[in-house]
């Protein structure tokens, strides 16, 4: 089930979090491009670019999850 990848925010979500653990970066704005970048073959991705950055920014400023 871990390697399933769906067309949704929720899998999203699980994905941007493990390769956010995975990239070593300072910058946050150019940390997110690149992690989005990794998952660009993601279906939320592919089908939502603009919500999946939205997401993400979400996650990282709003909720200050790997802060």
């Amino acid at each position: 089930m871990k390697d399933k990848t769906y067309n949704n925010a929720d899998s999203f979500a699980k994905s941007f979090d493990e390769e956010w653990q995975k990239v070593n970066c300072n910058d946050m704005k150019k940390k997110i491009d690149k992690v989005i970048d990794i998952l660009s073959d993601h279906p939320f991705v592919i089908s939502n670019l603009d919500n999946a950055i939205n997401i993400a920014k979400f996650r990282i400023y709003t909720l200050k999850k790997f802060q």
